[in-house]
């Protein structure tokens, strides 16, 4: 490699599965409403209204629909189960590949939106510490600097200087402005499954698009 560089990742759908996450926390919340709500399959009812395309108030739906009063109080706790829950994640075969191959060569960094508690766990459980720095969680910054905002794309520039960045992700919705404007590269992970594999932005284009990280090395090799 010629020039210095920092690549930088988001974390769902782009290193994991995000499926993988929510039926984890499906299956935590589903055991506790089987003890204490005596609804034996909330976890299944929960699964099957994400699957049709549900992606807010799963938990109220399934209350009602199982002859219970969604009460904020109730919702609200098993959000943040959901939230807290230890997550059954790993990393994808390819991302973990890719990670540790250009680990030797490139500063990595992580910029990832969500709840701090569940995007925290994420990161632990898939040992990110131990190829990134920094991980910057937008929610710490504030709920105004989320993605597209430019914030934390220029913290990890301050601390990480490099001739080139990379950004890696998976929607284009959000992900791509910020870098771009800052003239970083761009790469979209188009991960069969992922939530946004389907979503399109005619005004931001990526510079690359790949179906996995496989594919990553050999590109970084390249600049």
């Amino acid at each position: 490699m010629k020039n210095s560089i920092c690549a930088v990742f988001d974390v769902d759908d782009t290193l994991y599965l995000e499926r993988d996450y929510v039926s984890s926390g499906f299956e935590v919340v589903g055991s506790w409403a089987k003890d204490w709500l005596q609804i034996t399959d909330f976890a299944e009812r929960c699964w099957s209204k994400f699957t049709s395309g549900r992606r807010t108030s799963i938990f109220d739906e399934v209350l009602n629909d199982s002859g219970r009063t969604a009460e904020p109080e109730l919702v609200a706790a098993l959000v943040e189960l959901y939230r807290t829950h230890v997550p059954r994640i790993s990393l994808a075969p390819d991302a973990s590949k890719a990670l540790e191959a250009i680990s030797r060569d490139v500063t990595i960094a992580i910029i990832s939106d969500g709840p701090v508690a569940s995007q925290s766990r994420k990161v632990e459980k898939l040992g990110l510490r131990s190829f990134a720095a920094p991980i910057i969680l937008t929610e710490v910054l504030g709920s105004g600097f989320r993605k597209p905002h430019p914030r934390a794309f220029e913290y990890v520039r301050s601390c990480r200087p490099a001739d080139l960045y990379l950004y890696v992700a998976d929607n284009p919705a959000k992900d791509f402005a910020a870098p771009k404007g800052l003239g970083w590269m761009t790469v979209r992970v188009r991960r069969p499954n992922g939530l946004h594999s389907e979503v399109d932005n005619a005004s931001i284009t990526p510079d690359f698009e790949m179906s996995d990280c496989s594919m990553l090395p050999k590109l970084l090799a390249r600049m």
